[in-house]
């Protein structure tokens, strides 16, 4: 090992000390590295096969950290967001917060590969949160330790998803429902910030690009160069009773457009429109700043006073905002989790695995 390699080394040694002693206590019952005996190999192989489907589809990396947020947000790292329909009980995915998720299949993958080599002992619960981790980097985010240990639920909570922040959302409507998960304004304005990377439906924005709130106008904190681009990438009239049922406060139930000439896929904006290359959290809270954050729950991050105070932080000092992402990553993965006798190791994180179900 040469000289720089192993100065890196103890960097990185140092650095996964002071982010593990952030972590919440919520999590004291995981640990770090909990499958070194049982399993040595699970973060590996979470990690190349990512990074093998990674390389022909990158939109796995955006993919994946949705579907973190979207199963921890709702009843705890439990990979309940995993769980398909049955007769017995309905399923996360249906419901309409959760009917645009993505990258199940590549979930799929992931656990049949991790059941080659350790069968029946790799939670789908812990494989999500190492494969948002690794997803995270992937997008050019920080890289940050995830404690493991966790073990899945047997049941879905559909009636939860309804919980989950809207992207049309206000302002105080947002810090409600992150407050009521814990997370504090700040924590709120850093998680937003996984904005930076990903595809935005024009199902979720087109309403602030036309008569907004019952005006002729689009929404006034919305660029008007950045609102052409975005008109001109969704390429859509709105009919005369969409406009009219636009509001100042959006509904949490989108509607697409029935006017559209191009296909979903079409009809979608990059969030790191100017590419990757342009730093994980820079394009995002400098674009706030500008007027030109594609979704209204983004843009109203600067209607308030905290709120585009840590927006300004954040734009101007990625290195803070890649430590606090980190943080809030942290806390977030060890939300709510099952462990010990808790829950369950699925074989196939589609189904659980008692023959009760």
């Amino acid at each position: 090992m040469t000289q720089d390699a192993k100065i890196l080394h103890l960097l990185l040694l140092i650095g996964y000390s002071l982010l593990i002693s952030f972590i919440s206590p919520s999590d004291s019952s995981l640990e770090y590295d909990y499958y070194r005996e049982s399993c040595p190999q699970a973060q590996q192989v979470i990690r190349s096969t990512l990074r093998r489907i990674y390389d022909r589809n990158s939109t796995v990396a955006p993919a994946i950290l949705r579907l973190v947020f979207h199963d921890c947000f709702v009843q705890g790292c439990d990979a309940s967001v995993l769980l398909d329909r049955t007769v017995f009980m309905g399923s996360e995915k249906d419901t309409l917060p959760n009917q645009s998720l993505r990258g199940f299949d590549h979930i799929d993958i992931i656990k049949s590969e991790l059941e080659n080599v350790c069968p029946g002992v790799v939670s789908c619960a812990d494989l999500l949160v190492v494969a948002a981790r690794e997803s995270v980097v992937l997008a050019g985010g920080p890289f940050y330790p995830v404690h493991t240990g966790r073990k899945d639920s047997d049941h879905s909570f559909p009636e939860i998803s309804y919980e989950l922040p809207s992207p049309l959302d206000d302002l105080p409507t947002t810090i409600a429902r992150f407050a009521s998960r814990g997370f504090t304004v700040k924590e709120t304005v850093t998680l937003l910030g996984a904005h930076s990377t990903g595809m935005i439906h024009c199902k979720f924005f087109e309403r602030r690009l036309y008569k907004f709130g019952g005006t002729d106008q689009p929404d006034p904190s919305l660029d008007p160069e950045f609102a052409e681009l975005l008109r001109s990438v969704c390429n859509s009239t709105q009919t005369q009773s969409q406009s009219e049922s636009s509001s100042a406060s959006p509904s949490a139930s989108p509607s697409p457009s029935t006017t559209s000439t191009k296909s979903d896929e079409e009809r979608s904006m990059k969030m790191d429109y100017e590419g990757r290359g342009s730093g994980f959290g820079i394009l995002y809270y400098r674009g706030l700043l500008q007027g030109r954050g594609i979704l209204f729950v983004d843009q109203q991050l600067t209607a308030g006073e905290e709120t585009a105070s840590w927006v300004r932080q954040y734009a101007s000092d990625v290195s803070m905002f890649h430590k606090d992402f980190a943080q809030v990553m942290m806390k977030l993965s060890s939300t709510q989790v099952l462990t010990g006798l808790s829950g369950e190791v699925r074989t196939n994180c589609r189904e659980v695995s008692s023959s009760l179900w």
